[in-house]
This record gives structure tokens, C-alpha cells and sequence, in this order.
């Protein structure tokens, strides 16, 4: 089964929420004229990155996103396409750093499912935890292509949670990122050559494609990378966009590539095998 998705790396104006949704709807259907079934947007799409208490203002509801896009589009879909979009959540009280997953074109809008980010980095140039709440569970959807999940930029640098998604069943890995530029060696960016290294490595361990969607531009001085990529069961880099300038990146996954994989380098399959030690382990394992 072939599924086509796009990745759109976009800069987008910081708390500028209106024209940032608008500039969402405009990649969407760009991307549904060129065929995609799938989209995925970078973190913070919506809004920018460095909010920090502006994330009050701006945050959404799951589904106030959907009804947004959804009124943004109408009639102008000739095709349902299915929607990750990285933006500032609020539920249930709390602020969040999110990701949802949007069935877009058929009918209503609808939310198939909110990942929040569990690992919220506070070191360096990032202070999260001060102004956003952490998920709190790792989960797979079943979507009408096959089984996904999503994890948000920080959560890939903690290899157990590629394992977690994979173990329950993903065979794409949705990552939307903002990754501030660090470490220039000439023409490369350190940061974005060991996201690259860490994302082929969890693919190739876990026999699953993983499409990485990064943000670009400039906030306060900051620049974010680019350089979003699509990798399949074997590690490969099959698609990829340039370094910090805005791009529509669209590559076909033959989804039969992942029981080959597995097949050939059944590491998933022994992972499953020893995982009652591993946990009695694990129990033992004191803080």
C-alpha cells in the first residue's frame, strides 16, 4: 500500500494566530493538489515557538483548530486529506504543547486524536516546563492508511519513546519540531546532522517510516533549522527539504516495506520477545 504525505516547513509569524491558520489552510490544500493523502506541520505552527506567557492567549482547543481550518477550506478541497498540525493546546485547564491529528475534506472537520510533548526540555535556550504542562501517555491511531504516532522534537531525543510507539503497533512516526539552530561546522548545523542521525537509527531499529516535520525562520534572534526529512524502515533519508528556508516536501510510502524490514532485521519482534525481563527490570530499577 502506497500512502503519499507531504511535510510542510513553514516560518510562521510569531502569535500571529490568524494569518498563521491561514497560511496552515493555504499548505493544506497545496498539498491536496499535489496528492498527498497526509500532511504534517512542524511544533507550534499555529503560533511560533518562544511564546512563553503569551501561550494563555493563544492556545486552542482541539477542536477550535479543527473548526478553524475547517472553515478556512471549505469548498476548496477536492479531496479529504489528513491533517498534523503542532500548536499550543488548552485542556481540561492546563497548557500544552501539541500535536493533533485532523481528518479534513470528507464532511465536518474532525479530531481524530491530541498527542501532547512528554519531554518538555528546560536547559539551555528552552524553559518549557515554566509555561506548559507535559503529556502524559504515548499512543498509536489508527487512521484509514495504517497505524501512526506522533512524538514532539524533545520526545525523539529519549530513544524509550520510538521504542513505546513502535511497540504499540506504529508504523509511521510523526515528529512536527522546532529545533533552534546549534553548533555550525561549516556548511552543516550540528544539532540537525544528530536529529538526522537519531531518526534513521529508530527507523532502522524499529522497522517504521518516520516523517519529520521542522519549523523554519527566526524568533528573537533564534533561528530554526529546517532540513525536515522522510525516512523509511531502513534509515534511509528518502525525501528532504533545505536547511532554513520554507519548503513543501511531498514523498510516497509503500507501507510493504515495513514488514520486509522487519523481516530481514526482526529486532522489533525480539524486542517484543524479551520485554517481560526487561520489565521486571525495569521494576527494580531505583530512581
Amino acid at each position: 500500500m502506497a500512502l503519499v504525505v507531504a511535510v510542510a516547513q513553514i516560518a510562521p509569524e510569531k502569535g500571529e494566530l490568524s494569518r498563521n491558520l491561514d497560511r496552515i489552510a493555504e499548505a493544506i490544500e497545496q498539498a491536496s493538489v499535489e496528492g498527498a493523502d497526509w500532511v504534517v506541520f512542524p511544533e507550534t505552527a499555529t503560533t511560533g515557538y518562544f511564546l512563553e506567557g503569551g501561550v494563555i492567549e493563544l492556545a486552542l482547543r482541539a477542536e477550535q483548530l479543527a473548526q478553524e481550518l475547517g472553515s478556512r477550506l471549505a469548498g476548496r478541497l477536492r479531496r479529504p486529506i489528513d491533517a498534523t498540525v503542532g500548536y499550543y493546546e488548552r485542556f481540561e485547564g492546563q497548557l500544552y504543547n501539541s500535536a493533533a491529528y485532523l481528518e479534513l475534506g470528507a464532511s465536518a472537520p474532525r479530531v481524530l486524536a491530541s498527542y501532547r510533548k512528554f519531554f518538555l526540555p528546560t536547559y539551555g535556550v528552552f524553559d518549557e516546563q515554566r509555561f506548559v504542562s507535559a503529556g502524559h501517555e504515548v499512543g498509536v491511531l489508527e487512521t484509514r492508511f495504517g497505524r501512526v504516532g506522533h512524538l514532539i522534537c524533545e520526545d525523539v531525543w529519549h530513544s524509550i519513546l520510538p521504542t513505546l510507539v513502535a511497540l504499540r503497533g506504529a508504523q509511521v512516526l510523526a515528529v512536527p519540531s522546532a529545533s533552534p539552530a546549534r553548533g555550525f561546522a561549516g556548511p552543516r548545523i550540528e544539532n540537525h546532522d544528530r536529529y538526522e542521525r537519531m531518526v534513521r537509527a529508530l527507523c532502522e531499529e524499529h522497522g517504521m517510516f518516520c516523517v519529520n516535520a521542522q519549523l523554519v525562520g527566526f524568533e528573537g534572534g533564534k533561528g530554526f533549522i529546517g532540513g525536515s526529512m522522510v525516512v523509511d524502515p531502513f534509515g534511509r533519508v528518502i525525501a528532504s527539504a533545505p536547511i532554513v528556508e520554507e519548503a513543501l516536501l511531498v514523498a510516497e510510502l509503500d507501507l510493504d516495506l515495513i514488514e520486509i524490514a522487519r523481516t530481514q532485521t526482526p529486532l522489533l519482534s525480539d524486542l517484543k520477545e524479551r520485554l517481560p525481563a526487561l520489565l521486571r527490570m525495569l521494576g527494580r530499577t531505583s530512581p
